[in-house]
């Protein structure tokens, strides 16, 4: 895309109706961990890091928030599974909106990529499996050391359904909190991403083996967050080609594909379409690959045309390629990350076609309060002050 195109001519920042909502243009801050929640509270940080990012009918998609106290395995995530998270949410939401942008609150348990010094009591981590992550990947302590993962306890079918009302119960809290919508982490090896790849999940009861079986948890925990809060504020991510935490399947176009189905048929019996589903195309993957699916970005397609609803992607797309693919119908919106931790007013570049700010990794996961957080320059000074002044 020359740098002469106008905005109208973009696609990237073109409008678009996501069910109830209006979004402004198809940029979307992506779930990123910072590991800034001291205590497991958004503070004042939270409230300035993301109101930097919100834009007019913009969307943007919270960090990983814990569900409950079993559900941690990194430093410093934030919960919303407390009335004291609720209410420090409510001043990250307000902030966000009086912006007049749109915020999601994505629900994260990480099942076994967890330790005991998460785990209420010192217990074992929970999964679909007593299989440990290999030790190719390596779980990061409370004091920032790393270790091996432990083997995780395989939890029951009651307990499953005790976490499905736990999910329930967790989205509501968000939509108290001024959340406009949930999404429901299914992606990158964790909790349900446990149960849906077949190299993990060795079970040999209702949630395991097919793929109707190992999708079941996922489908609860749908089901009872539409019944609670309504389709149109339910997204769904989900990662089938993705080897995070080892979290590898024998068939992921078959998996993907069989996950979309269901949604559909879901969307179809309530009569409502999901919020959007979340589709994570990797920037480099060594996985098994069947014939035909390259490097993963056709399997995206393929659930791209499959998928009767809105669909993001996201995986280390710059602007032209986010272009390209919204140009192409590859996807409805595409979701930054790393760009937007460096660039709080990415949007703005993006439409300008300006330099973007180069992100520092170092800083990605530390707990300062600003430094790699909320001190990445604006192109204009107005801009940095984007927290609205009380009336």
């Amino acid at each position: 895309m020359a740098s002469g195109d106008s905005v109208e001519e973009i696609a990237l920042l073109a409008p678009y109706k996501m069910g109830k909502l209006q979004l402004s243009h198809r940029v979307v801050l992506a779930p990123l961990t910072r590991c800034r929640a001291l205590n497991g509270l958004p503070n004042h940080a939270h409230v300035e890091y993301y109101s930097q990012r919100a834009t007019p009918g913009g969307l943007l998609i919270t960090e990983g928030t814990h569900i409950s106290s079993t559900a941690g395995g990194f430093p410093n995530v934030p919960g919303i599974y407390t009335e004291e998270q609720v209410q420090a949410w409510k001043k990250v939401t307000e902030a966000v909106h009086a912006k007049e942008a749109i915020i999601f609150c994505q629900l994260w348990h990480v099942g076994r990529a967890s330790h005991p010094a998460y785990q209420p009591g010192g217990a074992a981590p929970i999964s679909s499996t007593n299989k440990p992550i290999s030790s190719k990947w390596k779980a990061t302590l409370p004091n920032g050391t790393q270790t091996d993962y432990p083997a995780p306890r395989s939890i029951s079918a009651s307990e499953i359904l005790e976490l499905v009302e736990i999910y329930k119960q967790t989205a509501l809290k968000a939509i108290r909190a001024g959340f406009d919508g949930v999404e429901i982490h299914g992606a990158h090896g964790y909790l349900l991403d446990q149960f849906l790849k077949d190299s993990i999940n060795d079970r040999t009861d209702e949630y395991g083996g097919s793929i109707d079986n190992r999708s079941r948890f996922l489908m609860q925990v749908v089901d009872a967050v539409v019944s609670a809060i309504g389709a149109e504020k339910t997204a769904v991510r989900i990662s089938p080609v993705i080897d995070f935490n080892d979290a590898v399947d024998s068939d992921p176009l078959s998996l993907g594909l069989g996950i979309v189905e269901r949604l559909n048929k879901f969307q179809e019996a309530v009569g409502a379409k999901l919020a959007y589903l979340h589709v994570t195309q990797p920037r480099s993957w060594r996985g098994p690959v069947a014939v035909g699916q390259g490097d993963g970005s056709e399997l995206v397609r393929e659930l791209r045309r499959a998928y009767e609803g809105t669909l993001i992607t996201s995986g280390g797309f710059t602007r032209d390629s986010g272009i390209e693919a919204v140009a192409q119908g590859d996807a409805d919106l595409i979701a930054y990350g790393r760009l937007f931790i460096s660039n709080p007013d990415l949007v703005k570049r993006f439409k300008l076609n300006a330099p973007l700010n180069k992100y520092n990794r170092d800083t990605f996961y530390i707990p300062d309060l600003v430094v790699g957080y909320t001190d990445y320059p604006f192109l204009s000074h107005e801009d940095h002050h984007s927290v609205p002044a009380p009336s």
